[in-house]
Parts: C-alpha cells; sequence; structure tokens
C-alpha cells in the first residue's frame, strides 16, 4: 500500500529483538494458539494487513487464511474509507478516516483490462465498490484486495432506456451477498431491475407506480426546464447538470423491511422509489426552482438526507436537511459555520457527498478551489481535510464513494 504522495508504507526501522519483545509482552506470542492469535490480528487496522506476512512465516500464513477472514468478519465495524474519482479513473486512491490520510492502492488488474479501462465506480456497499464499463456492464469489487467480478450483462432493451439509480445493498456479514438495484424509465413512467448475488442473475424487475398520496401541487415535468437570469446575469437552467461520476447518484434505505432507493431529478427533486410496495413518490422542492445551488443526497444511520450549498444575500450557506414523511416538510439538522461556508461564495462550487455512519464526506470543486470536508452530525463539526499529493502536487477529485475497508469482502 501507498501513501497519496506515491510513497511506500515501510516498518519502522527501528527493531526490538524477539527477546526484548517478549520480555516487554511477558510471553511469547509463539505461545498464542492459532485461533487466539487471529482474533488478535483481526482487531488491527485494514492498512496494517499489508505487512502482516512480512513479519514472520506464521504470520504470512494467518493473513491468507479462511479461518482468519472469519475473524475480521466479526468485528463490528471499521472506520470508512472514501474511494475517489476524479479524471483519471485507472487507479485507486482512497481517504482513511481512521487515520485521517491518503493512500494509494493498487488498482484491480482486472479493471486495467482493455474492456474494462476508464470504468466508472457508480456504487458502494460494505467492503465493496461497483464499477460500470463503457459497454454497460457492471463489475464488483473489493478495493482492499483487488478481486473483481464482472455481473451477467443487462437485457438490450434496457440499455437504450434513462438510467437514474444505482445502488447497492450488502449483507452485514461480508459473505459475497449483495443486491444492485438500479432505477431507470422517465418520469411518470418508471421501472426497477435487481441483480441478486445469490444467483449470479437479474431476477427482479417491475414497473413503479406513482403513489396515490402523492400531492400533483409536486408533479414535475422532467422535459420542462426554466431558464432565469443568475445574479451575475448568467442565463440558468433548473435542469441538473451532474458530474459523470455522480449522475447515477442515489441512497438506499432499509425500514422495516422495506427497501427505498432515492434519486435526484434532472430539475433537483427528490424521488423516493419504494422497491417493495412498487411505487414511488416525488418531495417537495426544497429551494425555488430559480434559485441557484448545489445539492446532493446522502445515507446516514439509515435515513435519506440532503445537502445543499446555496447563496443569498451574499452569502453562501451549506445545510443539511431531512424530510418529515409525516408532515411532508423538511428540517435543517446541521449547518456549516459561516466563516467556512463563505469562502465559496461565487465560486459556483458543485458539491458531490457521501455519508456513512453519523459522517458526511464532502467534496467542493470549482475552477477556481477544490476542497474536501468531513461533517460528524453528532458534534457538528465541520473539519477540512488535508490535501493529497502526489509527485508534489495536489489531486483534484470530484467525488467520493463510502465503503469499510474489509479484505474478507467477497464479490
Amino acid at each position: 500500500m501507498e501513501h497519496g504522495d506515491g510513497s511506500i508504507l515501510k516498518a519502522s526501522r527501528k527493531r526490538k529483538s524477539s527477546q526484548e519483545k517478549d520480555e516487554i509482552l511477558g510471553f511469547s506470542m509463539d505461545e498464542l494458539h492459532e485461533d487466539i492469535l487471529e482474533r488478535v490480528l483481526s482487531w488491527l487496522p485494514t492498512s496494517t494487513f499489508f505487512r502482516l506476512s512480512s513479519v514472520c512465516k506464521r504470520w504470512k500464513s494467518v493473513a491468507s487464511s479462511t479461518s482468519f477472514k472469519l475473524a475480521c468478519s466479526e468485528i463490528p465495524s471499521r472506520d470508512p474509507w472514501f474511494f475517489m474519482v476524479n479524471n483519471c479513473l485507472n487507479q485507486s486512491v482512497v481517504f482513511d478516516s481512521s487515520d485521517i490520510s491518503w493512500k494509494k492502492l493498487n488498482h484491480p488488474a482486472f479493471l486495467m483490462e482493455d474492456f474494462n479501462i476508464d470504468s466508472m465506480p457508480v456504487a458502494a456497499c460494505g467492503g465493496l465498490v461497483c464499477f460500470k464499463n463503457f459497454s454497460g456492464n457492471f463489475i464488483v469489487c473489493n478495493p482492499v484486495t483487488g478481486s473483481c467480478r464482472e455481473l451477467p450483462p443487462l437485457d438490450p432493451s434496457l440499455q437504450d432506456k434513462s438510467l437514474h439509480a444505482i445502488s447497492m445493498n450488502a449483507n452485514s456479514n461480508y459473505s459475497g451477498l449483495y443486491k444492485l438495484l438500479l432505477v431507470y424509465g422517465e418520469l411518470p413512467k418508471l421501472s426497477f431491475k435487481v441483480y441478486n448475488s445469490s444467483t449470479d442473475s437479474w431476477e427482479e424487475n417491475g414497473n413503479l407506480k406513482r403513489r396515490v398520496n402523492d400531492s400533483s401541487e409536486y408533479d414535475s415535468n422532467e422535459e420542462d426546464a426554466v431558464y432565469f437570469l443568475s445574479k451575475g446575469g448568467n442565463v440558468m437552467t433548473t435542469n441538473m447538470q451532474r458530474s459523470p461520476s455522480k449522475q447515477y447518484s442515489s441512497v438506499i434505505t432499509v425500514k422495516d423491511g422495506e427497501e427505498t432507493v432515492y434519486f435526484l431529478s434532472s430539475s433537483g427533486t427528490v424521488v423516493a422509489c419504494n422497491l417493495t410496495h412498487k411505487c414511488f413518490s416525488e418531495y417537495p422542492r426544497l429551494l425555488p426552482g430559480y434559485s441557484e445551488y448545489s445539492i446532493d443526497l446522502v445515507e446516514c444511520k439509515g435515513e435519506m438526507l440532503v445537502v445543499v450549498l446555496s447563496e443569498f444575500l451574499e452569502s453562501a450557506s451549506l445545510r443539511v436537511w431531512s424530510f418529515d414523511e409525516k408532515t411532508r416538510s423538511w428540517h435543517q439538522i446541521a449547518a456549516m459555520p459561516p466563516a467556512m461556508s463563505q469562502e465559496f461564495y461565487g465560486k459556483k462550487m458543485d458539491i458531490n457527498c457521501v455519508g456513512s455512519g453519523h459522517r458526511i464526506f464532502i467534496c467542493l470543486s470549482s475552477a477556481e478551489l477544490c476542497s474536501y470536508v468531513l461533517c460528524d452530525l453528532v458534534t457538528n463539526k465541520w473539519d477540512e481535510l488535508p490535501k493529497c499529493y502526489k509527485n508534489g502536487e495536489a489531486l483534484e477529485f470530484m467525488s467520493a464513494f463510502s465503503f469499510e475497508p474489509r479484505i474478507e469482502a467477497s464479490v
């Protein structure tokens, strides 16, 4: 494993002899039974796993054993890594939230093959990241181990339909059981399709009907774009232009056994698709259609949240909102300190966000500025992250996908 600047992580040169180590510990590590050793080592940060094999022959054997991966799967959770996306798609750079550092991983060999070069990451869940190649096929990958699996191709009849959302839902025991969920069509005629890894097939599909009690007040026509003049005199349109890495941006929540996929329509409204009941609804618009703002969706602790960067009265604000289904209204739950958000005023910033637990990773980018912020929703703490450098140059990322670094996650 390498740092973002290309330097390789190396073990410390200051090594104690085995005898000195044993004296400090009070016992020899060699005395530990195999299963106890595996349990102890399974608690190490994922970034150290790559060095286990260089310690001794026994540890090398442990690192590659099936029982060790089983011990790792019993660790309740690991601090997330954020898989970063920029114009160079044939690389794997991650931000490690556990030690606030950038790391460069070996890009999976399968993604370097001719037909898979420049595959775009489109979704992530558990310890896996899903890529989409130029042929429209999906590849599921464990970024830590580099293992990959190409999913069966979709029915050719679906290739010409507009794809709105791609989401993943993985089994929490990292046993290779996961679903890939697609929502496609044109509002109000939406359909969905589901890939199930347990059968290695696209097995579930159906049409989505508008929810009966969905107010027509929020019924928007995707084909109708509204044009207006910005404060700077530029002609703007209400139709959203997403960056390629986020054009299928969506989140999934599972509540009371019901799977709901959320995505942003091209006009900026939130569309909620309940795949269990095969229906969808549109949420009321958070800001007027003629407002200048950038918006994205995240999932935190099983809840869909909206992050909005907007400008008003010579100021910029970045706020997080949740939606109350009972009152059908939005409520603010967090806001970036004004002194921090004001830096983005007038710079035409685009935000791309991803949630993980109680944290939100935010990429802010424009022609003038590129910044990364980690927000803690519990403490309302907003930290600007250090730049990622390679060969002395700062890398600029458009977006990120959150995953748990799990060597045991199977594709």
